[in-house]
């Protein structure tokens, strides 16, 4: 078997590697071994929190509903389930939306499900 030398191939590796952890803090922006490592470690914590952003996100919007609610006199979860029963299908970022730059539309939203 003829002999292969592999000089351009990990040079393209290596960098393509290191373009990746560029910015990185002390070795791992420099040594190919750490920043193999955290990759590694980038990469599962970014499924993690993409996963994560979904719930953080659901609990602003309820936040901001509550806010409004309460000026008028109703809790949260007795809110939802009034739309439910009013046959009303928006959705709580729909809703936290119209409750930060619409209240007025928020507000007869509310009548409307009283």
């Amino acid at each position: 078997m003829t002999r292969v030398k592999k000089g351009v191939n990990a040079l393209k590796s290596r960098r393509n590697l290191l373009s990746k952890v560029k910015g990185y803090r002390h070795g791992r922006g420099t040594k190919e071994r750490q920043a193999n490592e955290a990759i590694f470690h980038a990469g599962t914590y970014s499924f993690a929190h993409r996963k994560d952003k979904k719930g953080d996100f659901r609990r602003l919007w309820n936040v901001r509903m509550s806010a409004i609610l309460k000026e008028n006199g109703v809790s949260y979860s007795k809110f939802i389930p009034m739309l439910k029963r009013a046959n009303i299908a928006l959705d709580r970022k729909i809703l936290a939306e119209l409750a930060e730059n619409h209240p007025k539309t928020f507000i007869k939203i509310l009548e409307t499900v009283k």
